[in-house]
């Protein structure tokens, strides 16, 4: 057993060095190219070392056995999820994104911490601020060219209980001083909640006990913030390799959940897919520049796992 373990461990280090290799020579192709500028104080090196250290005690979900995450997912998806994240220049120990395995697939997703740096880096945003509203408060705001513009907010202390929960805002402040704003009310946010890969299908409020209804107010900001970074980036025509990597990252999440839930409704009752529920678009047309199998280090093959789908509970701090 012990020798087992040993050639597990020793496995798991060439495995390791391969796929580390394999990320920094393709960041050093992009920079050379110019491609790529980091922001000041970011070492890709490190956080690539970070990452490896917080995927040591990464597992599977329950149901395919809490299995270590480095011996079940692919080279490939640990090559991608990584360059994913060195590209957006995000780091997990400053908690910006967390490592999800769907299957056979490890995924780098963005916390919300993540979306804002991303954003800032982009625009050049000096801030990104987030409240909710509550029953009671008073909200005013002007429509301009479809925009939100002049939002004054009067909240009354008394009001600030979870379930007078009523909408949340963000507001994006530029260099020039221009203001994005972004507005949702609760049943566009629970519409947003329902989609989760957490959340009961078909939910209408927040279940009892779980995040949403414990950290009501900050999965409202959360939510509101992600979508004002998206809807923002989305309407600029930044089309750098780290907007390619942003967008790239969502897709494979995407769709690797999607197809988790393929494999896992395989043999049970059929699922709905629909545009609605993150259907995803054709790969073809991605420009994001990926790890391929042909750029590794031949290292030793893990035994085949069986592909099931996680279970992923997110925390308040995401």
């Amino acid at each position: 057993m012990t020798n087992q373990v040993a050639q597990q461990q020793q496995q798991v280090a060439v495995k390791q060095k391969s796929i580390a290799d394999s990320v920094q020579a393709k960041v050093k192709q992009f920079q050379d190219a110019g491609e790529l500028h980091f922001p000041a104080g970011y070492s890709p090196d490190n956080a690539v070392k970070s990452a490896w250290l917080i995927l040591q005690s990464t597992k599977t979900g329950k149901d395919s056995g809490y299995k270590p995450a480095l011996e079940v997912c692919t080279k490939d998806s640990v090559a991608n999820a990584l360059l994913d994240m060195v590209v957006q220049g995000l780091n997990p120990m400053k908690k910006q994104g967390y490592f999800i395995v769907y299957g056979k697939q490890l995924t780098f997703q963005r916390s919300y911490f993540g979306t804002m740096a991303v954003t800032k880096r982009v625009t050049g945003a000096k801030n990104i601020d987030a409240a909710v509203i509550y029953e009671g408060d008073e909200v005013d705001y002007e429509m301009k060219n479809g925009r939100i513009t002049n939002l004054n907010h009067k909240q009354k202390f008394g009001n600030i209980k979870k379930e007078n929960l009523i909408g949340a805002y963000c507001i994006i402040e530029l260099p020039n001083n221009e203001i994005y704003t972004e507005l949702m009310t609760i049943d566009e946010l629970r519409k947003a909640w329902s989609k989760a890969q957490f959340w009961g299908k078909g939910e209408e409020k927040e279940k009892a006990g779980s995040t949403h209804d414990e950290f009501k107010q900050e999965m409202a900001k959360k939510t509101v913030i992600n979508r004002a970074c998206k809807k923002f980036l989305n309407s600029s025509d930044d089309s750098s390799l780290i907007m390619d990597h942003f967008h790239g990252s969502d897709n494979r999440n995407e769709d690797a959940a999607l197809q988790a839930e393929i494999y896992e409704n395989a043999n049970s009752e059929p699922i709905d897919i629909t545009p609605e529920t993150g259907l995803i678009e054709e790969q073809a047309s991605s420009q994001v520049t990926t790890v391929q199998e042909a750029d590794y280090v031949e290292v030793p093959q893990q035994s085949a796992q069986e592909q099931q789908q996680a279970s992923f509970a997110e925390g308040p701090n995401f």
